[in-house]
């Protein structure tokens, strides 16, 4: 039996759009797998109860054919499904550290992220990374079609998780398909503010490029109660706020010593919306971890 912590992640960071991920220090999915003649998968934990076991419904079974490794596959949820917060990805990600070792398949990290991006695409309906590479490899991590780039990186973060779920598909139904050449330079000199800024694990940086006005407006209008938390957020200290992914979670970038306080008034502004909400006063972290 192998035994994987994978943590929660974070995409886009505003102006990285399928590009950027961070992983959280937690939340965390915990993964187990043991060998099997045929895989099949036991879910527990948040939201396990709209997790389908049907291995043809769930990201694992995928990536146990592309291991040809079959296992019986456990899984208990910490990170909740239609957060935001890379739920999918932290199961993929588990799941295919977990069977390359029970298996000795013998990939590296970096090659197990285009096969756990695969795995995703079952509960997704697309092969991004911008998840699964953050949840494998940790830190800060930048994906495109020619591969993926991560740094380690120390900037504290609050992940605050309203109650009501959106789903990545409907998230995606709201993305424009076009931009003017004056959105396309903002949101390049924003995404490059952002990267310097996690190459110094400066959060004001950060938070500075965090801002963006082609695709967070859109997603940002389904979830209840945003404009609120981010401008409560902001006079409790955070520099910078945004979608996490695509949502309802929303990810804020702070000193330190005001990630409690961030905390604490994001909650409320959600709850004087009608939304229950909890939050996650948290760190970029580590990739997924052997047990």
């Amino acid at each position: 039996m192998r035994t994987v912590r994978a943590p929660a992640t974070s995409a886009n960071l505003g102006s990285g759009y399928d590009t950027f991920g961070v992983a959280l220090s937690h939340p965390t999915d915990i993964v187990r797998v043991e060998r099997a003649d045929h895989t099949t998968i036991e879910v527990t934990g948040a939201g396990a109860q709209f997790i389908p076991e049907d291995p043809d419904r769930n990201t694992v079974d995928a990536l146990a054919d592309a291991l040809d490794g079959p296992a019986h596959i456990e899984i208990d949820k910490g990170v909740r499904p239609a957060s935001g917060l890379g739920s999918s990805a932290a199961s993929a990600a588990g799941a295919a550290l977990a069977l390359n070792d029970l298996y000795d398949r013998g990939y590296s990290r970096e090659e197990l992220v285009p096969i756990a991006a695969e795995g995703e695409a079952v509960v997704s309906g697309a092969a991004h990374a911008d998840n699964v590479a953050p949840a494998l490899l940790g830190g800060f991590t930048i994906a495109t079609e020619n591969g993926v780039r991560s740094i380690e990186t120390n900037v504290p973060l609050v992940a605050c998780l309203p109650e009501e779920p959106i789903s990545t598909r409907e998230a995606r139904e709201v993305v424009p398909t076009h931009l003017t050449i004056e959105e396309l330079v903002t949101t390049v000199g924003n995404a490059a503010t952002l990267s310097v800024g996690m190459c110094r694990s400066d959060p004001e940086l950060v938070g500075a490029g965090m801002a963006d006005e082609v695709v967070t407006p859109n997603r940002a209008a389904l979830i209840t109660g945003y404009e609120d938390a981010v401008e409560a957020a902001r006079e409790a200290g955070a520099h910078g706020v945004t979608v996490s992914g695509s949502g309802p979670g929303v990810l804020a970038v702070c000193p330190a010593g005001r990630r409690r306080a961030v905390a604490a008034a994001m909650v409320e502004a959600f709850a004087d919306n009608g939304e229950d909400a909890r939050a996650y006063r948290t760190w970029t972290g580590n990739g997924a971890e052997l047990v």
